[in-house]
């Protein structure tokens, strides 16, 4: 950053009084610019036993598979997210379970946020972002195709959680 999006002065790289990490402050008006983590939001989408998964039509991970997921937009909640993202990837229609999975990816400043769905039915089309749209069964799932280790991790909660016969919230990094 460079330049102070309030008034346009020079910025400065310093630790403000009362602070104590390096932040982004305008020589002119003072104004501190904080930069803070992202926040991706998706969804486990089930349907009749299977899993909802996108080809992703983007970088990054071109190809590879993931859960209907995105960056949450200002002046939206959590929830909201989920569902604009897997209707924009997936062209799917869901109703939202609770949180599932919650991942500090803090090497590239995100954190991913996964809820658990329910397809309200059985259709669904790859959007703009995803190449192709499919279910998969558990024993059907490709492992080695999921773009996001984040994804994987929440994947796998989930069976364990359905196999156990109940859904916890799992947190990691």
């Amino acid at each position: 950053m460079n330049f102070c999006n309030q008034c346009g002065g020079t910025v400065h790289l310093t630790i403000p009084p009362g602070d104590n990490l390096p932040r982004h402050v305008c020589a002119r008006c003072g104004t501190i610019h904080y930069s803070n983590p992202k926040l991706v939001v998706g969804c486990v989408a089930e349907w009749d036993g299977r899993i909802l998964l996108c080809r992703r039509s983007i970088e990054p991970r071109y190809g590879l598979w993931t859960v209907p997921a995105g960056f949450m937009e200002n002046g939206e909640t959590t929830r909201a997210a989920a569902v604009r993202e897997t209707l924009e990837e997936a062209c799917a229609h869901v109703e939202l379970d609770e949180a599932c999975a919650l991942i500090s990816v803090p090497q590239i400043s995100q954190v991913h946020l996964f809820y658990r769905g329910r397809l309200l039915e059985a259709r669904f089309a790859p959007g703009l972002e995803t190449l192709e749209t499919a279910l998969f069964a558990e024993t059907l799932i490709p492992w080695q195709e999921i773009a996001f280790q984040t994804v994987a991790l929440c994947l796998r909660a989930y069976f364990a959680d359905r196999q156990a016969g109940h859904f916890r919230f799992h947190e990691a990094s």
